[in-house]
């Protein structure tokens, strides 16, 4: 596999009146769905490059209406995607999480849907060339550190191999079906918090107004959780997103709960982050190891992010935990992780070092990833010159 330096393109930039465009790729990744740029098209001063952002997304708004967003946490993301010179690394990626109601562009967490479009986006873009069926690039993430491997089908047609989108691989949360994206991510523990456990303990109690103490689980392989047992905040964890979403005292306790354990994880105030996630877990229905509602972090997520499954799933095999509770025990050494959702459920595959069952050191899975569209996003001239009115880049 080539790393290309010159990638194809418009130049980045580029005026239109009063406005400048900036080559673009709206992909799907997952379960999510957002832009991704070259880094190298976009403004090198963070300051600037996250008002360009906005601008692309149409944030601060509900609908986004003025711009690509989808008006929900899940479609108000976004991918900056760049070859890295790093030894053993071949691609670079920046994940920032927009919202639709507020101005920030939050890049410390993790996002593993996104993740499965950064290599179908950096063949398309030119960044890697493929030279066999198959295209394995190491991604490191930028926001945490996380390195995966991943592969995707690239075979010839026409005399030039590209990313082939169409198969048999369906994940729930996405209609259809379409070629895999296996995803092998490595050591994964302490994404963001220091350590798995950030607490040290594999289960803490929290007391939270007008429900007494509450046990919760708090972990962080790949992305920082508070898992918490539904029925201990006065619900199921069977309803359907939308019906929790309109719970308000449930939504009110659950911030209360997050706050407090952000504390407990090291985090501080975690009042303006996107982490922890919140997890409520129950009995699973389905034939799966566990059930979850993911809240992200104030709305419910319709499936469950893959992070969020990954480190659900690495909960289910460590002793004491709320979610090994739940589940009834661990399940089988060597078998998969059923994590159920509500549009289905996510298979994850957990490597155990043999020494230390109570340490991952893998996991495996599959996404699927689609280009929906290529071209120019604009943003007002002002919003890429920045205060100083001058050209950057």
């Amino acid at each position: 596999m080539e790393q290309v330096q010159g990638a194809a393109g418009p130049a980045p930039g580029q005026p239109a009146g009063s406005q400048v465009g900036i080559p673009c790729m709206f992909m799907r990744g997952g379960t999510s769905r957002g832009p991704f740029f070259a880094a190298g098209d976009l403004p090198e001063d963070t300051a600037r490059r996250d008002a360009v952002l906005r601008a692309v997304m149409g944030s601060p708004h509900p609908l986004q209406i003025d711009g690509l967003g989808g008006g929900n946490p899940l479609t108000s993301k976004a991918g900056i995607v760049s070859v890295s010179r790093r030894p053993g690394i071949d691609l670079e990626f920046l994940f920032a999480q927009l919202r639709p109601d507020a101005e920030t562009v939050d890049t410390t967490p993790n996002c593993g849907n996104m993740l499965a479009a950064v290599l179908p986006f950096a063949v398309e873009r030119g960044l890697l060339e493929p030279h066999s069926d198959t295209t394995t690039a190491a991604v490191l993430t930028l926001n945490t550190g996380m390195v995966a491997e991943i592969s995707i089908r690239t075979p010839l047609g026409d005399g030039a191999r590209y990313v082939d989108y169409d198969g048999d691989t369906r994940i729930d949360g996405v209609p259809g079906t379409s070629s895999p994206v296996t995803i092998n991510f490595l050591d994964t523990a302490g994404s963001v918090c220091d350590q798995l456990l950030p607490t040290g303990r594999v289960s803490d109690t929290v007391h939270l107004d007008g429900a007494g103490e509450v046990a919760v689980t708090c972990i962080d392989n790949g992305q920082p959780l508070v898992i918490v047992e539904a029925a201990a905040l006065g619900c199921s964890g069977y309803e359907d997103p939308a019906a929790l979403n309109a719970e308000g005292d449930l939504k009110g306790r659950l911030e209360q709960l997050r706050l407090a354990c952000g504390h407990l994880m090291g985090l501080g105030d975690v009042s303006a982050k996107n982490y922890p996630k919140m997890t409520l877990v129950s009995a699973p229905r389905s034939g799966g190891t566990i059930n979850t509602r993911s809240f992200i972090p104030h709305v419910c997520h319709e499936s469950i992010g893959v992070l969020a499954a990954v480190t659900a799933a690495t909960a289910c095999v460590i002793e004491g935990t709320v979610a090994q509770a739940v589940a009834g025990g661990a399940p089988p050494p060597g078998q998969p992780v059923s994590v159920e959702h509500p549009a289905g459920e996510f298979t994850v595959e957990l490597g155990l070092d043999p020494q230390d069952p109570q340490r991952v050191t893998r996991s495996a899975l599959l996404r699927t990833a689609r280009l929906i569209m290529a071209g120019t996003a604009y943003v007002p001239r002002a919003v890429w010159q920045g205060p100083s009115g001058e050209e950057h880049r």
